[in-house]
């Protein structure tokens, strides 16, 4: 039995990041005789793997099984935080209880916190108390069995005693492993552990028991499926309930790299993965033009210009937050004086001046900012040229708001860097050049923006959405991007650039392995297959795909056929480019989706009427419905394409039954006229009503295939483009994988199958999630391909299945990333 002294707590800790605080935790362990210092880290490795906040406030960090050497005795640690720490996103823990177990000691300990898990009270009296003997006697409670929890038991339910292997206890993670188990049954479950009983669907329950490894229990199931309930969860426990040795590189989709020191470190979201090392280069995409001429009237010129003030205190004040929550309020103090500059009455009142005197905004702003810069230089004092500087730096962020702004060319230094951008247009980021672009980090845009899609196809790591601080950094400086993890490092230690490149050299052995099996099949563990194909944009891009591993094309994006030229391509110019992927292909499936314009993908030449809300415009099918000049020779192409290999038509943009049922008869009509036979029709899954309508949908088309980027935005409300919200429209929030959930089930009620061709089906994360929903095809960007395929035989459709679900409970798309992966 552990007995907790006062030298196992530490009391009013402070600590600025999760890892420190699990090093806190660490620490005294080692003080205490408990660990050697390598186990710190291989505590930091678990949390890697997975998420060990357990709730109200509590942490329970702990070490990987195969590191078990490192500890000379089982032991716990207890560190206080009361001001909290951030353990992920929307989790504060005040308590962290550092576990090292070389033996089931812990476990009465473990029993006791969910007793703490339970009480609001407690856990918020041992977060601030300035006493170790509350803590003492708030974590051995129910050392003696007293705290037993009171679950009802099952009145004639089927029963079978299981021993649990040695060493093998019932803690968190086996907890977990159990209720995952139990909860794919509609039985009822129970646990009985002496004359203690708990619910073995829920984890905290189970903790209570305090079963040691070696010991028996009973497991109880009363329902309609209680015998195959019961065998599974006896072959569960008799096989440990997965607390088994880690293999020694675990697979590094799952794994973000972490840094050995606290540093200065940018949080995104996650565009691109893989871990990129380099310098730090500001790309401009403007060049700042101050022009005197007005665009109206002295009353718009001051419109414009309280407009451009007043974003400019918005970016200000979000970098000042920025930086102080990472560098404190010292390092922060200069947005706010740069903040004070844009009220300076004299400022204001000669930039007033000026425009009242017929002048433009910009070019009155200018003029004003330059005549103080000039001014305070020409003092040659060291304290005044720096507010010289300061003047200058605020003058720029709002002159770029003002004026007017000419592109400029995507100039890079020799050697390979990291750029970093407010944001990147599709052609500026379409020609980067990946020998030359170590990694992308933006300030705006998210994970369906342009940027993280093409980054990803150029198999680029990118992070995006980083915020306006990432603008006022040094070109030159050394960083570490993570683009699996989101996050840019500033200027990291020795040690950490060390740890990076050995990471770098893991990651590219995984990948490696990865693709030297990328012709195997996504089969699971327990036989399940999925689908994984390639999202293309351009003909020669299926035989890649097909080198890739990919098992056939699921979106073939045929709008790219019709950019970058003068006039439409023709029938025989289509039909060149289909035969050409079907050649390339030799019997893989392909899915061509009709001509998808509109939106965010303008073609001058047709001569489309400006609208207000393109993205709620005329784009997608319902162009084509409008233009049959450019829907009949791509039908047609298409048709004739089907003749030379598996050939699927899908429509994209559909809102309605009307407007599937016209393309439909359309298409009917080119295939008559052209005798050929049927192929396969399905839809894109875009916009809420067809969600809404998947049943009736489902009885008119032969598949769906979602397109989460798209979804996402109508779903959430929120142009994908936009700077300002494009970090927040992320495919994995809850609403749209409860979008996909309720599409799948109206298909495989309708006999039909799913496909995904969103980004989100790229993402380890997302295609564990989409496979336990029951989605049967993942397409995604070519570089993707082979470490799905890998990540995918690695699970069984029930890890899936129970992972999916975990994720629909979720409130938030950051809950569902922080998610450990099965």
């Amino acid at each position: 039995m552990i007995e907790l002294t006062p030298q196992n707590i530490q009391l009013n800790a402070r600590a600025r990041s999760k890892d420190a605080a699990i090093r806190a935790a660490g620490r005294l362990l080692v003080e205490s005789g408990n660990i050697e210092p390598g186990y710190v880290e291989s505590m930091l490795g678990r949390e890697a793997q997975a998420n060990t906040f357990l709730g109200n406030g509590i942490a329970i960090p702990h070490g990987l099984p195969k590191d078990r050497e490192l500890i000379r005795q089982t032991g716990v640690s207890i560190v206080q935080f009361p001001g909290g720490v951030e353990w992920n996103a929307g989790q504060t823990v005040h308590l962290v209880v550092g576990i090292a177990a070389k033996s089931d000691e812990h476990l009465s300990i473990l029993a006791a916190l969910t007793d703490v898990l339970d009480d609001d009270t407690i856990a918020g009296k041992l977060a601030c108390t300035e006493n170790p003997a509350d803590i003492i006697k708030g974590l051995s409670r129910g050392s003696d069995g007293t705290s037993a929890p009171q679950v009802k038991t099952l009145a004639g339910a089927h029963h079978v005693d299981v021993k649990l292997p040695a060493g093998h206890g019932l803690h968190a993670r086996p907890a977990t492993f159990f209720v995952d188990v139990a909860r794919e049954f509609e039985s009822e479950v129970r646990v009985q552990y002496g004359t203690k009983i708990a619910n073995g669907k829920a984890m905290a329950s189970l903790l209570k028991l305090g079963v040691a490894g070696g010991e028996t229990i009973r497991i109880l199931v009363s329902g309609p499926d209680a015998t195959s309930a019961l065998k599974a969860l006896e072959a569960a426990v008799e096989s440990g309930l997965g607390d088994k040795e880690e293999p020694e590189t675990p697979a590094q989709d799952s794994v973000a790299w972490q840094p050995v020191s606290d540093g200065r470190v940018i949080t995104g979201v996650t565009a691109a993965p893989g871990l990129a090392l380099g310098r730090l280069y500001q790309f401009q995409t403007t060049r700042i033009v101050a022009t005197d001429t007005r665009k109206g009237s002295a009353s718009e010129e001051e419109q414009d210009l309280r407009a451009a003030l007043e974003t400019a205190r918005e970016q200000l004040g979000s970098i000042h937050e920025e930086m102080a929550a990472r560098s404190g309020e010292g390092e922060a103090a200069i947005f706010r004086a740069h903040q004070a500059l844009l009220s300076d009455d004299d400022l204001l009142g000669e930039v007033h001046a000026l425009i009242a005197g017929g002048h433009s905004a910009a070019w009155s702003w200018n003029e004003a900012i330059e005549r103080r810069v000039s001014e305070l230089q020409e003092l040659k004092n060291e304290r005044l040229a720096g507010r010289a500087a300061d003047f200058h730096d605020v003058g720029q962020r709002v002159l770029r708001l003002l004026a007017g702004a000419e592109h400029g060319e995507l100039d890079l230094p020799d050697e390979p860097v990291i750029l970093v951008a407010d944001d990147l247009t599709p052609s500026d980021t379409a020609r980067l050049d990946p020998k030359r672009i170590l990694g992308l980090c933006t300030a705006s845009g998210g994970p369906t923006s342009h940027t993280a899609i093409i980054a990803r196809s150029l198999d680029i790591p990118a992070v995006v959405g980083a915020g306006p601080a990432v603008l006022e950094q040094t070109s030159g400086i050394i960083c570490i991007l993570d683009g699996g993890g989101g996050r840019l490092f500033l200027e990291p230690s020795t040690a950490d650039l060390q740890s990076a490149r050995s990471f770098q050299i893991d990651l590219h052995v995984q990948r490696d392995k990865e693709f030297d099996s990328r012709y195997q099949p996504a089969i699971l563990t327990d036989g399940h297959r999925v689908e994984v194909v390639a999202n293309v944009a351009k003909a020669a891009e299926a035989a890649s795909a097909v080198d890739a591993g990919a098992e056939g094309i699921g979106l073939m994006r045929t709008e790219f056929l019709f950019l970058e030229r003068n006039r439409p391509p023709s029938e025989e110019e289509q039909f060149k480019a289909y035969t050409t992927m079907t050649a390339a292909l030799n019997g893989l499936p392909l899915i061509i989706r009709t001509l998808d314009i509109g939106g965010d993908k303008a073609v001058p030449y047709l001569g489309l009427a400006k609208e207000e809300n393109p993205f709620l415009g005329v784009r997608g099918l319902r162009l084509c419905l409008r233009k049959p000049e450019l829907f009949l020779p791509q039908l047609r192409a298409i048709y004739r394409a089907s003749a030379t290999g598996p050939v699927k038509i899908m429509f994209p943009m559909v809102s309605s039954l009307e407007e599937l049922r016209a393309a439909r008869e359309i298409a009917e009509k080119v295939r008559q006229e052209l005798d050929v036979p049927p192929v396969e029709i399905g839809i894109m899954v875009e916009v809420p009503s067809v969600v809404a309508m998947a049943a009736e949908f489902a009885a008119e088309v032969d598949f769906f295939s979602v397109g989460t980027n798209d979804l996402t935005q109508y779903v959430l409300a929120m142009d994908r483009m936009h700077p300002a919200l494009g970090k927040a429209v992320d495919g994995l929030h809850p609403a749209v994988l409860r979008m996909i959930d309720q599409t799948v089930r109206a298909a495989e009620a309708a006999g039909k199958w799913v496909g995904v061709c969103g980004g989100i089906a790229g993402d380890p994360i997302g295609a564990t999630i989409l496979t336990g929903l029951g989605v049967a095809e993942l397409s995604m960007s070519i570089p993707s391909v082979a470490a799905i395929k890998a990540h995918l035989r690695g699970i069984s459709q029930g890890k899936a299945r129970a992972f999916a679900r975990r994720a629909l409970a979720c409130r938030t798309a950051a809950e569902v990333r922080q998610l450990p992966l099965p």
